[in-house]
């Protein structure tokens, strides 16, 4: 049988398994430029950024800090929505010019029930501002409210997939769904305890380096 041959067969076989090819099935992140130590980092966000349900210390952007060298600053404030951490930006960018920018809001808006044509246009928004400012952007994905969620099983948002798409810019997926649907990792029914910030952290740090933004 011929290489051309044979390799048709092999594609039909693992598709009619349910199989894809390696190479068609992986899905490659944005790319970003390394991001030195020392440099200035903002962590945006609610309650989740700030760290309720831990000390300041066990908070994730100052765990960030401790994994990565950088000087990360807590732009996190609990009950915050997407509007709330737009209003805030400018004034942030302007104090601290980052260098990067970690975007991981909205939680609030789902729990309150807010418009989610709002919610993603703030985020949107956000994420564009930041960059036109000058500074590099990571998207967080926060879960989804639904009937599974309140049974501890978790999934990202679609809208937060559907930005990065657009704007071109890293999206860490699974970070926060996967922390709080394990009771042992969280504090109450929203937040993470230390040991959820850090195993958030760590993944984190996973998708920074996948995507460039931190040196391996």
């Amino acid at each position: 049988m011929h290489t051309l041959v044979r390799r048709r067969v092999l594609a039909a076989g693992l598709l009619a398994a349910g199989i894809a090819p390696l190479a068609a099935c992986g899905r490659k992140p944005s790319r970003g430029q390394t991001v030195p130590s020392g440099a200035t980092v903002l962590a945006l966000g609610d309650s989740l950024t700030s760290g309720v349900g831990a000390s300041a210390d066990t908070a994730y952007p100052a765990v960030l800090q401790r994994l990565t060298g950088w000087k990360v600053i807590n732009g996190g404030i609990s009950g915050d929505t997407s509007a709330q951490a737009l209003q805030r930006l400018p004034e942030l960018l302007q104090k601290h010019q980052p260098a990067l920018v970690i975007v991981s809001i909205g939680g609030n808006d789902f729990l309150r029930r807010q418009s989610a044509s709002a919610t993603r246009t703030n985020v949107h928004k956000i994420c564009a501002d930041a960059k036109a400012g000058g500074a590099q952007v990571l998207l967080v994905a926060i879960p989804e409210l639904t009937i599974l969620a309140t049974l501890g099983q978790l999934s990202d948002h679609g809208m937060y997939e559907d930005i990065a798409k657009e704007l071109g810019i890293p999206l860490h997926r699974k970070g926060w769904s996967g922390v709080l649907a394990d009771a042992r990792l969280r504090s109450d029914n929203i937040h993470a305890n230390a040991a959820g910030y850090e195993l958030f952290t760590q993944g984190l740090v996973d998708t920074l380096k996948d995507t460039g933004l931190l040196a391996r």
